[in-house]
C-alpha cells in the first residue's frame, strides 16, 4: 500500500495520577503544528493522543480518594479530552489504555514475544520509582533516590514476575541508529541513548503480581499477573491504529514519529524499539525529544505549590496566545522556563502590538477607502518555502520567527510609505493593497501556529468588504 501521503504522529499518554499541566501541554502543542503543517502539504495526518491509565500510581491515587479505580480513570481523562478544546488541537484519536481494543491488542502483542521465546519468568528483587513506573539501578540513583523524583522514597519489589528478553535487542538497535543518523532527534539525545545501549542492557520486568498491584491488564494464561504500565501504554501506539485486527489502517499509517519529553527517551527509542523487534513489526520513523519547562527557575511540581494550569492562560489571554508563548519564547529541545511576567510582556509586544494593531490599523484604513481587494493565496514564495524548510526539520521556533519578520516588515512598510497622509487615491489604494497581500500571506502562514488566529483574519481579508474588525489580542 502506498504512503505517499499519509502521515502518522503521537504524543506520549501522559501519565493520569494528576491534572493536565504546562510540560504536557507544550508537547501536544508541537505535534499539532507538525500535524497541521503535514495537513497544509496535502498529507493525510492520524494524529494521536490519549492517557495512560495502568499502574502503581493511578491503584494508590484511586485509593486514596476513597474512589472506584475506572471511576477514577473516567473522571481525570475527560480532563485530558478538554485539552482538544483548551489548546485548539487537530488530534483526530484519543486512546485510553483501559480501552477493550487497546486491551486486546495488548495481550496479543505479548503472545507475539513470548512466542518468540522473548518472554520468560523469573525471581528478582529491585529498587523501584513509583513516580516513574520503572526499575532503577545504582548509578542512576543520587543520594539512594531516583534523581527526578529527590521527594520519594525507593520501593523494593521482590517477586515471581515476567521479563522482556530486552537484552536480546542490543545488537540490532544500535544498527537502527547507525543507519538513521537522525532516528532520534536532536542528534545530542540519538548518542545519548546509542551510549546507554552500547553500555548493555539488562531484561526487564513485564509484569506484576495482580494480588499485590490489580490495577493492570491481565497477562495472557496466567490470571495471577497483570502487565507492566510501561508494556501495556507503549502498544497504545498501534493499537490506537487498530492493531492487530484494521491492518489495512495500520499498514497506511505506520511507522509513524514519537514525541516525547526527555525522560521518556529510553522507553521510546530503546524499550519500545526492541518490543517492536520482538513482535516482527516495523520500527519508529522518528523519535522528537523536547525539553521540561521549569516555573520562574525551579522545577514544577504539587509540593512547590507552583504548577500551572494550561486552561488558565487559555481562559485569560486566548489559546493562540498560549500556543505562541510556548512556542516563540521555549526551546524546542532543550529546557525552558515559563515566567508569568515574560508572558505578559510576550503578549502585549508581539501579539497584541505587532499583528494585533497591524490588523486593527490596516483594515481600518481599507475600510475607510471602501477598498474592494483581490488578494491571491499564498503569493509569498520565499515565506512557503522557508517555512517548509524549516518545519521539514522541526524547526518550529525558526519557522515562528520568520513569520514575525514578516508582520513587522508590514509594520515598518506602513510607518514608512503612511498612506494616511496620501492624498492620490491609486497611490493611497496600490499601498494598502500591497499590505493586505502580505498580512494575507501571514494570516496563510499562521495557520498550524495559531490557528484560530489566522481564521480570523483570513476572514477578514476574504470577505467582499474588508471592515475594521475587533482587537485580536487586548491589551492586559
Amino acid at each position: 500500500m502506498s504512503r505517499e501521503k499519509t502521515f502518522y504522529i503521537t504524543t506520549t499518554l501522559p501519565y493520569i495520577n494528576s491534572e493536565p499541566h504546562i510540560g504536557f501541554a507544550a508537547e501536544i502543542i508541537k505535534a499539532d503544528i507538525i500535524a497541521r503543517f503535514k495537513r497544509q502539504q496535502g498529507y493525510e495526518v492520524f494524529f494521536n493522543t490519549g492517557t495512560d491509565e495502568h499502574g502503581l500510581k493511578i491503584y494508590r491515587k484511586a485509593q486514596e480518594l476513597n474512589m472506584d479505580t475506572q471511576e477514577y480513570c473516567d473522571q481525570v481523562a475527560e480532563k485530558f479530552k478538554r485539552l482538544k478544546e483548551v489548546l485548539n488541537l487537530s488530534y483526530n484519536n484519543f486512546v485510553r489504555t483501559t480501552d477493550p481494543d487497546h486491551i486486546e491488542a495488548a495481550q496479543h502483542f505479548w503472545q507475539l514475544c513470548e512466542k518468540n521465546g522473548d518472554i520468560y519468568k523469573k525471581n528478582y528483587q529491585v529498587n523501584y520509582c513509583v513516580g516513574c513506573e520503572m526499575e532503577k539501578t545504582e548509578s542512576e540513583l543520587e543520594n539512594n533516590r531516583c534523581p527526578l523524583h529527590p521527594n520519594q522514597d525507593l520501593e523494593i519489589i521482590e517477586e515471581e514476575n515476567y521479563f522482556f528478553r530486552w537484552s536480546k535487542y542490543q545488537t540490532q538497535l544500535l544498527e537502527l541508529y547507525k543507519k538513521n543518523p537522525e532516528y532520534v532527534y536532536p542528534k545530542h539525545r540519538l548518542n545519548e541513548i546509542s551510549n546507554f545501549v552500547k553500555k548493555g542492557l539488562q531484561d526487564f520486568s513485564i509484569s506484576r503480581l495482580k494480588e499485590k498491584m490489580p490495577w493492570g491488564i491481565s497477562v495472557p494464561g496466567d490470571d495471577t499477573q497483570v502487565m507492566y504500565v510501561w508494556f501495556d501504554a507503549l502498544i497504545n501506539y498501534i493499537s490506537s491504529l487498530g492493531w492487530p485486527n484494521n491492518t489495512e489502517q495500520f499498514e497506511k499509517f505506520w511507522p509513524g514519529i514519537q514525541v516525547a519529553g526527555k525522560d521518556n527517551l529510553r522507553q521510546q527509542s530503546a524499550m519500545w524499539q526492541g518490543m517492536l523487534m520482538s513482535a516482527g513489526l516495523p520500527n519508529s520513523n522518528n523519535v522528537l525529544v523536547f525539553g521540561f519547562l521549569t516555573s520562574e527557575g525551579q522545577k514544577i511540581s504539587k509540593s512547590l505549590g507552583n504548577q500551572i494550569s494550561p486552561e488558565e492562560y487559555t481562559k485569560k489571554f486566548g489559546t493562540d496566545a498560549l500556543r505562541y508563548y510556548l512556542i516563540s519564547q521555549m526551546p524546542i529541545f532543550a529546557d525552558g522556563d515559563f515566567s508569568k511576567d515574560k508572558f505578559i510582556e510576550t503578549y502585549n509586544s508581539d501579539l497584541g502590538n505587532d499583528l494585533g494593531n497591524l490588523a486593527v490599523r490596516l483594515t481600518n484604513l481599507i475600510e475607510k477607502q471602501n477598498l474592494t481587494l483581490k488578494l491571491e493565496k499564498n503569493s509569498d514564495i520565499e515565506l512557503n518555502e522557508t517555512l517548509v524548510d524549516r518545519l521539514s526539520q522541526y524547526q518550529l521556533k525558526e519557522a515562528l520567527e520568520t513569520i514575525w519578520k514578516k508582520v513587522r516588515g508590514i509594520n515598518e512598510y506602513l510607518t514608512k510609505e503612511a498612506p494616511w497622509k496620501i492624498e492620490d487615491a491609486t497611490e493611497k489604494e496600490a499601498i494598502l493593497e500591497n499590505a493586505a497581500q502580505k498580512l494575507y500571506d501571514v494570516a496563510l502562514a499562521l495557520e498550524p501556529f495559531l490557528p484560530e488566529t489566522s481564521e480570523k483574519l483570513r476572514n477578514q481579508f476574504e470577505a467582499s468588504n474588508i471592515t475594521k474588525g475587533e482587537p485580536l489580542f487586548p491589551r492586559r
